[in-house]
């Protein structure tokens, strides 16, 4: 079993995370090209460990920028991993628009429970770590304060 997952933050080429698609110990993927949500969506970084977070707000916010890989079902379950799902982020398919292979369904992460207010806060089109919002890997944040329970930082 493969299946395409669109990736909008720390997981795309360059970001903090990416090293989880190129580890072959978590299974294959493989680079299929950029992408851009078909639907608008919040796309927005938040908790104290400046996390980006795609709100399950369709129809808000911008069509989001980011990479589709093809990935194996070992690498599948890696993702799911990282992100907690189903317990923190979930998942869902959606169509994505690419510039040589038309439309796309493709798997993405996005957060069905959070705090209203994080609507307020600045909404990207692409997510980049910063110096001004730097991400914080797991293994730096504070054990007591996850980020499933810091959504309202």
């Amino acid at each position: 079993m493969s299946a395409r997952v669109f990736v909008y933050g720390t997981l795309k080429s360059g970001e903090p995370n990416h090293h989880w698609l190129t580890k072959k110990e978590n299974g294959q993927a493989q680079f299929l090209g950029r992408g851009t949500t078909a639907v608008k969506f919040p796309l927005v970084v938040g908790t104290r460990y400046n996390i980006p977070f795609l709100l399950a707000w369709p129809g808000d916010g911008h069509n989001i920028h980011g990479e589709i890989y093809e990935v194996d079902e070992a690498m599948f379950s890696k993702l799911d991993q990282l992100e907690d799902y189903p317990n923190y982020y979930d998942r869902e398919e959606q169509t994505i628009r690419t510039e040589t292979e038309g439309n796309l369904q493709c798997w993405l992460y996005l957060i069905r429970q959070f705090p209203v207010k994080m609507l307020a806060k600045p909404q990207l089109s692409a997510y980049h770590n910063t110096p001004e919002q730097p991400y914080s890997e797991k293994s730096v944040r504070d054990p007591a304060i996850s980020a499933k329970d810091d959504l309202s930082y």
